[in-house]
């Protein structure tokens, strides 16, 4: 008998991504961890949004092209910190 698993069928995303619910975060940290942590979410926000819009490469995604994708998925401007962070990720998901 063959060992080898049928390959699964690929799916079709039709309806556009929806966030889950948001939770509240643990209490008693320093405030220094949250506005980390919140950057950090945002920019894996950003990262998702650029990654689906086609802009692969670091040197693709200029702080005006992250501040305009923010607009469209409707955040906040990011700071200049939360886009170096989000070129970061960008660098090393290839």
């Amino acid at each position: 008998m063959n060992a080898i698993a049928a390959a699964p069928k690929s799916t079709f995303i039709t309806a556009p991504y929806v966030p889950l619910e948001k939770k509240r975060l643990p209490a008693g940290r320093p405030r220094r961890w949250y506005v980390a942590h919140n950057r950090r979410l945002k920019a894996m926000r950003l990262t998702i949004a650029l990654l689906d819009s086609g802009v692969y490469l670091p040197n693709q995604a200029t702080n005006e092209t992250i501040r305009r994708t923010a607009d469209q998925i409707e955040l906040r401007p990011p700071s200049d910190a939360t886009c170096r962070l989000v070129r970061t990720l960008l660098r090393y998901s290839r």
